[in-house]
């Protein structure tokens, strides 16, 4: 049992204004594994004034001594990488060989890379007889959810420090132990008190005190769309910035001349990683409908290959989803799939044989899909696949762009130059063509009720930035 009975608020360890505490669950025994301070919305406003106090001595730090914290931080997260894989796994349910290089490489390298870029973005630029300034926008509330917890963290708090904002986190009192370790290596790096404050609670109440707080500047909040929604209208009552990273339901079209036995396996990783746990996951999978017999072959056989099972065991190819409410949400859906005719070629909403302990969910494909059936159309957030027939090109474009999301996307064909020319008609933020692998410095972000604003890279420190121009 860890147990953490307090938040970090002006570079202080001390207790909530409530004695209350959250229970946070192992998702493969099922068992409490951790207990965390449910904070208040006072919690919440003594962090934001540590957060606006600390602001202009932390604005006015030079870019490259706020470069250098950057570096320490992302140092000190990757010497506890394999303890933060582990806390993740026990969180979330990744297997633990894909956590520690994702759930706590991928957070490490974000604070590093861009402590290698900052010197490098143009903090000031003449244009006419105007100096026009990038400077911080002040104080930020950052709120994080629970599938890529730390991920998430450090793709709001690196770049809002780097750019001189401060920073207020609510991480997911689901997920919510590797926030600890995150404000431990800032703690121990000695940076200025006030910059940095972690307060955890629920999204009702410490979320909804962070957006509506007068002294909070800029909002930045991933999770759901219905709970986004939320947060801009709390943040409108004091015309906040409000950055919102949305859900998804991307399509991944695979086109008649397509490599299918690369394709097809493909896609079914891109849906199944992280249990399904993922906002830019392909979860629907547009194919011609001359390929479906093949499709779904390859589809059924690649499925078979991901066998859930303990996160810590080896030959894990899924582990368990996070939550109890989270598994009999995805079950629920996948009954919803049968009842509504979807041709079920893997899976089910049985729990997995010998995994009746643990959040388990099977693997599950649907095939001859129809876009108006709800698995098409709504975010799962689980390991369920949905083939999708169709009998063209155009008509596959009109179902990818089909949808109130438009997050990601996928696209394969026999060149490259013909996937490119589908991709640049999703309306989506962006593409991956034929596999194109992952880039970290690339642009993250969505079209229509998937959000807006772009994370990552340079593309990310925009957030956080006003622009003034001085007239000479």
């Amino acid at each position: 049992m860890d147990v953490r009975d307090k938040i970090y608020i002006n570079g202080e360890w001390v207790a909530s204004s409530s004695s209350n505490i959250l229970e946070v669950f192992d998702s493969t025994t099922e068992e409490v594994m951790a207990t965390v301070p449910e904070g208040t919305a006072d919690d919440v406003d003594r962090a934001v004034k540590a957060a606006a106090a600390a602001f202009p001595g932390w604005a006015a730090t030079a870019v490259n001594e706020r470069a250098k914290f950057m570096t320490r931080i992302g140092e000190g997260l990757a010497a506890r990488m394999e303890e933060i894989g582990e806390i993740v796994s026990h969180e979330v349910g990744m297997p633990k060989g894909l956590s520690v290089p994702i759930q706590a490489g991928l957070p490490a390298g974000a604070f590093t890379d861009l402590a290698a870029h900052l010197d490098e973005f143009p903090f000031e630029e003449i244009i006419g007889n105007s100096l026009v300034i990038r400077e911080p926008m002040g104080v930020v509330g950052a709120i994080t959810p629970w599938n890529y917890p730390l991920y998430q963290i450090a793709l709001k708090v690196a770049p809002a420090l780097a750019v001189g904002c401060t920073v207020v986190l609510k991480p997911s009192e689901v997920a919510p132990i590797n926030a600890f370790i995150l404000a431990e290596v800032i703690d121990e790096i000695g940076l200025p008190a006030g910059v940095f404050n972690l307060v955890t609670g629920v999204g009702p109440v410490v979320g909804e005190a962070i957006a509506e707080h007068p002294l909070v500047d800029v909002v930045s909040f991933t999770g759901s769309t219905r709970a986004g929604k939320r947060v801009m209208q709390v943040g409108a009552e004091t015309v906040k910035r409000v950055n919102l990273e949305l859900g998804g339901k991307s399509a991944n079209i695979i086109l008649d001349d397509a490599d299918f036995a690369t394709a097809v396996p493909s896609g079914v990783f891109a849906c199944f990683l992280n249990s399904g746990q993922t906002c830019s996951a392909l979860t629907r999978m547009i194919v011609p409908r001359s390929r479906l017999a093949e499709v779904e072959e390859l589809a059924a056989g690649t499925a078979a290959a991901f066998p859930p099972g303990d996160p810590f065991a080896d030959g894990t190819g899924i582990g368990p989803l996070v939550s109890a409410p989270q598994r009999d949400r995805v079950r629920g859906y996948i009954n919803k799939g049968i009842e509504e005719g979807a041709k079920l070629i893997a899976g089910g909403p049985d729990a997995p044989e010998g995994l009746e302990t643990g959040y388990f969910v099977q693997p599950t494909i649907f095939s001859e899909v129809t876009r108006e059936m709800t698995i098409a159309n709504e975010e799962i957030f689980g390991p369920v696949l949905s083939i999708i027939p169709v009998d063209s090109e155009d008509e596959a474009i009109e179902i990818a762009n089909d949808s109130v999301y438009g997050l990601a996307g996928g696209v394969w064909a026999g060149e490259a130059s013909h996937a490119e020319e589908v991709a640049r008609k999703l309306r989506t933020g962006q593409v991956d063509i034929n596999g194109g692998a992952f880039n970290p410095s690339a642009p993250f972000g969505g079209y229509k009720q998937s959000g807006n604003g772009r994370e990552r890279g340079k593309f990310g420190l925009d957030e956080f930035l006003e622009t003034k121009s001085l007239q000479r």
